[in-house]
């Protein structure tokens, strides 16, 4: 009888050992897997990064090389480093420097950014928190111009300008955003006034508030986010705008930094590509700049963005 526990208990013994075993192979097998994921993972992520920012390292490396080794190899590293080209970039070989047309891209650019911001939460405002007679057919009216090609109201815009004396001037390219003429960005800026509860309204009427004191004390440091998201999307794009300083402006000394670059270009001497990429460069930095600095927010807002219809 004693020999059966004894016998008993070690094959309860020995399979316990053998369960002990399994879990340690089971759990060695899994971090195996895990970090096979991770390594697969984040080595997919690297080379996908590599490959978004690989122009702007080839941009950077082909501001240190002549015409020829530009145009004859893709690596990216240049053979040397002279960064007396960007010396050259600023002057710009006008009578201005890319300090000059700095200013004057600032010039409409700020202007932009501020009323379109302003504008477009006192829209998203109304639309997202007060009933009014034809406010849906006026939201689909306002939406529906996002379908709206830019171009088609070039000509109109230019003889409407015109008819007023304001071309070679900074107005024509902010004065429309006064009356907050992006749908995209009221259309935004209402799904997050819609993620917060009208109580909230409702307490502060209570504590005496007005409709004014309720969006700027209330809502707005609650949508801070798409606020910033809002003025760094206008502030990329308006940066980025070509086609409207080159209709509106005509005087070289109020020329912005777009069409400083394409007058580099348009020189009758021969090209240098590395001066015109190191001046293209250097135009990018505000943009990037701010980008970062507002990254977070940036973020934040575009991922907000659509969580409440």
């Amino acid at each position: 009888m004693f020999g059966r526990k004894l016998k008993f208990a070690d094959i309860y013994s020995a399979g316990t050992v053998d369960v002990e075993v399994l879990n340690l192979q089971i759990q060695k097998r899994l971090k195996r897997r895990k970090i096979l994921d991770l390594t697969l993972r984040y080595t997919i992520l690297t080379l996908g990064a590599f490959i978004m920012i690989y122009p702007m390292l080839w941009l950077f490396g082909a501001s240190f090389k002549t015409n020829a080794e530009i145009f004859t190899s893709i690596w990216f590293v240049p053979p040397r480093f002279d960064f007396s080209v960007y010396a050259q970039a600023w002057k710009t070989g006008t009578q201005y420097t890319l300090g000059h047309y700095f200013l004057n891209t600032f010039r409409f650019v700020l202007p932009r950014v501020i009323f379109t911001v302003i504008s477009s939460v006192i829209v998203a405002y109304g639309f997202a928190r007060f009933n009014f007679p034809l406010k849906k057919f006026l939201f689909g009216l306002m939406i529906s111009t996002m379908f709206l090609p830019w171009v088609v109201r070039i000509i109109p815009m230019y003889l409407f300008w015109r008819n007023l004396g304001l071309l070679d001037t900074f107005v024509p390219l902010y004065a429309h955003t006064i009356f907050a003429n992006e749908a995209f960005f009221v259309f935004m800026l209402i799904q997050f006034f819609r993620t917060l509860p009208k109580e909230l309204d409702e307490a502060a009427v209570i504590d005496g508030c007005n409709s004014f004191q309720v969006l700027i004390k209330i809502l707005l440091p609650n949508i801070k986010p798409a606020v910033i998201s809002v003025g760094l999307f206008q502030f990329m794009w308006s940066m980025n705008d070509f086609l409207g300083p080159l209709i509106y402006i005509s005087s070289v000394e109020k020329y912005p930094i777009q069409i400083a670059l394409r007058m580099a270009i348009d020189a009758t001497a021969g090209v240098e590509w590395n001066v015109i990429i190191a001046m293209s460069l250097i135009a990018l930095m505000p943009s990037i700049i701010i980008f970062f600095a507002a990254q977070k927010y940036f973020v934040r807002g575009v991922a907000t963005t659509g969580l409440k219809g």
